[in-house]
């Protein structure tokens, strides 16, 4: 057992197959640094109910915003005496003006590039932060279905929706697994799906006690039929986003790459963003992946002072 401490001065320990595993993957002690540092506070501008230029003009007197450069309504958010953290107790808040959101957070709607009057599915949509976020882009126009497959995930999530003022959004209660029986095809489907949430430490403590290689293959199981099941969804020239805020090979690379390989028709195409990002991992544990994955975006907690994330943009091409 590897022990570290926190910023906040709490004592972490680090299972060994952990640290066996991560320092494989990447810089070890960069890794651990970032993961027990602070995390950025940042919210997205909500398009719907304000102009972000309003937004700023309400806040700036009290809070210092940071343009975060792969989204335009993403700011860091500071209180400029450094006195307060509390920003969802602001009434900017309350009133659906932004929404609390992680800047790495905000890549997949940017990547899946909703447009207006489109069908388009969130097949893990709870808490709803990339579905507000869609629906925005959206304005609010089209078909916009919400799925998640229990009654408490669907509290947060309707609660969201409503604060923010979205009205194109049906929300469905089901295993992202069944809407293959539906006889809807989308035109972009976002698989945001349950991870492990090895990107999330510094958010999550708790994610390092609750890591075991066990999950991980079983949540590999899981995402691999999510993303077929989206994947089949799509229309011929839609486009599927596969995001996960884990940091593990087998969550994500594995999972594309089992897709490109079962599908002839399912193509890679190019992240363009203004974001510092790491190489994908095209071989681990003796196995080895496409080096079409090359185009996916991985990025690391130290890359760019935000949680881990891994995005994939996805065509069908006819």
């Amino acid at each position: 057992m590897h022990s570290s401490i926190t910023e906040s001065g709490k004592e972490v320990h680090f299972k060994e197959k952990f640290v066996e595993r991560y320092s494989k993957l990447t810089d070890w002690e960069e890794f651990k640094k970032s993961s027990l540092s602070f995390l950025r506070r940042s919210i997205r501008v909500n398009t719907l109910k304000i102009p972000i230029k309003e937004l700023k003009e309400r806040l700036e007197n009290i809070w210092n915003l940071e343009q975060v450069p792969w989204c335009k309504e993403g700011f860091w958010i500071e209180h400029i005496k450094k006195e307060r953290r509390d920003i969802g107790n602001l009434i900017e808040h309350s009133l659906g003006y932004f929404y609390l959101q992680e800047a790495a957070s905000m890549i997949p709607p940017i990547v899946l590039e909703p447009k207006p009057d489109e069908i388009v599915l969130d097949i893990a949509a709870s808490p709803g932060s990339k579905t507000t976020q869609i629906a925005q882009y959206m304005q609010n126009k089209g078909i916009l279905l919400a799925n998640d497959y229990t009654y408490e995930r669907m509290k947060p999530l309707s609660i969201n929706l409503q604060r923010c003022g979205v009205t194109n959004a049906i929300i469905t209660l089901m295993e992202g697994q069944w809407f293959k029986n539906s006889g809807i095809e989308f035109d972009r489907v976002l698989v945001d799906a349950p991870c492990s949430g090895t990107g999330t430490i510094r958010k999550s403590l708790k994610t390092i006690g609750i890591w075991n290689p066990d999950m991980v293959r079983r949540l590999s199981i899981t995402q691999k039929q999510l993303i077929e099941t989206g994947f089949n969804l799509l229309k011929e020239n839609g486009t599927l986003v596969y995001s996960t805020c884990s940091l593990e090979p087998e969550e994500n690379e594995e999972v594309v790459d089992f897709l490109l390989k079962k599908y002839e028709d399912a193509k890679l195409g190019e992240i363009k963003l203004n974001i510092k990002k790491s190489n994908p991992i095209l071989e681990f544990e003796n196995k080895k992946y496409s080096e079409e994955l090359k185009k996916c975006l991985r990025i690391w907690p130290q890359d760019n002072d935000t949680e881990g994330f891994f995005v994939a943009k996805i065509k069908k091409v006819s």
